[in-house]
Order: structure tokens, then sequence, then C-alpha cells
């Protein structure tokens, strides 16, 4: 069954975008996924089709109507989540990710300008979706980043599904160094146990390393690691 992206922007022609290459590229041509955008603009005001308006109670920018999001939201709405991709929802994870990936498909609205009118979104009962402590101009690019996540977990998109498993976030440790050739370069060896063929061994380092990385730059997500009954490397 095809996975169903619908975006919903003020800025179509950044879609497929990144998405139009490579994995998800190649996957969206098979239809392992299916991508429509639809134009916010198309539901806008007036004869310069406005789609935004000034803040109740003051303040700098601009807000986008509730009554126009809503007429946007409402042709494409169906059992599918709707996300609001903005920096004040809950931060994105492998695990959300993952959910994403096993249903049908989502609906993506993207914000611009100060942000969208609240009342739609919680009269849609909109789930909002963080992808990092920052701010950027709008959505979009949130939305592409969330769609790479995904697609990339879809049956058939990956060429060897064990790679998925090993990857960062997918468990409480960040992903463990990698190497190929040339054994030696600039002066640097491959860590010999990489070379050596003993398969529990080249796990075992690979586990140490994948720990001693979290340790060093994720603490938080080694914490976890460590509550979680495994033991220190």
């Amino acid at each position: 069954m095809t996975w169903r992206a619908d975006i919903l922007t003020i800025f179509p022609a950044m879609f497929p975008g990144p998405l139009g290459e490579s994995l998800a590229g190649k996957a969206l041509t098979e239809q392992t996924w299916s991508l429509c955008v639809t134009d916010i603009r198309d539901f806008g005001l007036g004869r310069h089709r406005s789609v935004d308006d000034t803040p109740f109670g003051g303040g700098a920018g601009m807000v986008m109507r509730p009554d126009v999001v809503d007429a946007a939201i409402g042709a494409v709405a169906d059992e599918r989540p709707l996300i609001v991709l903005t920096p004040r929802g809950a931060p994105l994870t492998q695990k959300r990710v993952r959910q994403l990936a096993e249903g049908p498909g989502a609906i993506l609205l993207c914000g611009r300008f100060e942000g969208i009118d609240q009342r739609v979104i919680e009269a849609r009962a909109a789930e909002e979706i963080s992808i990092g402590d920052y701010i950027l101009s709008g959505g979009e690019i949130a939305a592409l980043v969330l769609l790479d996540a995904v697609i990339r977990l879809l049956p058939g998109v990956m060429g060897a599904a064990e790679s998925a498993v090993e990857e960062s976030f997918s468990t409480p440790l960040l992903e463990y160094p990698h190497y190929t050739r040339p054994a030696v370069w600039a002066e640097r060896a491959v860590p010999e146990t990489l070379t050596s063929g003993n398969h529990r061994a080249i796990a075992a380092w690979r586990h140490a390393a994948a720990a001693q990385t979290t340790k060093i730059r994720r603490p938080d997500l080694y914490d976890q690691y460590i509550a979680s009954g495994a033991p220190a490397p």
C-alpha cells in the first residue's frame, strides 16, 4: 500500500525538493509513497488571496488565519494524522518516525509568519512537532526532514533492513564510527579489531564505541541507556 503524504503550504514549489532524489526519489517514482502538495493560497481571501492577518493583542508579524487554514485542511483531511511543523511542538523522535512509517501516511501543515491561529490547531486536533530547538523561516524544511526520516523506513526503500536497526536513535546509543579503505590514510589506521575478522570482537568494539560516543556527546541518552539496566562500557 502506498504511503501518502499531503503537504499544505504557501510555497508548493519547495516540494518534492530533495525528496525527488536518491532513495526517496526512487521510491516516489515506484509509488512506494505519494506526494500531493496543496497551495494554501488557493483558499485565501480577496483579490490577493490573503492567508494571514495581524495578531490580536498586538505584536510583530502576522498570523495565518484559522478560516483559510481550515479550508485547506478540509480539502485533504481523512484518517491520516494532521501534523503541524512548529518549534513549539514536541520533539520529533525515531519512535514517532517509525509509528508514522507504519501508518497510512500523514498530512503536514507548514506554518509561516508568526505562526498559525491556535484555534484551528485545536479544532482539527493537530499534532505539533518540532525538529529541533531553533527557528526556521517556515515549516517546509521541517516537513522535508520529517518525510525523509519516514520514507527511508518504508518497506523496500533501504537495501538492507538491518541498517535501520543499527543507526543512531534506533537504540538508546548513538551509532558507532565507520571506516572503509584504505586501511591507512593520512597516517591514521583503521582500528585493528575491525580488520581481525573476529565478528564477536567487532560487535563488542562497535558497542563500546557507540556507548563511549553517546556518553561524551549525548549524556542524556547515555543516562537512559544505563537506567535501562545495560552495563557500562
